[in-house]
């Protein structure tokens, strides 16, 4: 079932970003959401460990309290989205674009930064 529902919310993201809203704390660990346009969705409080989330757009998202544990976001658009207390260890973040983004209480620990396009980057 939830292998289903995978391929279904996959569909939606990639059709409509205006269905990543219904995303806060969804369970969306080890899916393909690969080039898919997020920009403004509220993905708070979900679990994409492991996802990949390859060159998508996320600019402007709520990730607050996300789990993106061994996620590959390589190429990712992260600006102006907000990562407080996202969990991001272990993430590949090569080549992501962070500008503007907020990463109050993030866990950076072993993700790869390198590559990392940032400007205007909020932490405490």
């Amino acid at each position: 079932m939830r292998r289903q529902f995978l391929a279904f919310a996959t569909v939606l993201l990639l059709t409509a970003p205006a269905w990543g809203g219904l995303l806060s704390g969804a369970d969306l660990s080890d899916a393909d959401l690969s080039d898919a346009d997020l920009s403004g969705a509220d993905l708070s409080g979900a679990d994409l460990s492991g996802a990949n989330l390859r060159f998508t757009d996320l600019r402007g998202a709520n990730l607050t309290g996300v789990n993106l544990s061994g996620a590959d976001l390589t190429g990712t658009a992260l600006s102006d989205a907000d990562l407080s207390g996202a969990d991001l260890s272990g993430a590949n973040l090569s080549g992501a674009l962070l500008s503007d983004a907020f990463l109050f209480g993030v866990d950076l620990s072993d993700a790869n930064l390198r590559r990392v396009r940032r400007q205007n980057i909020w932490d405490a």
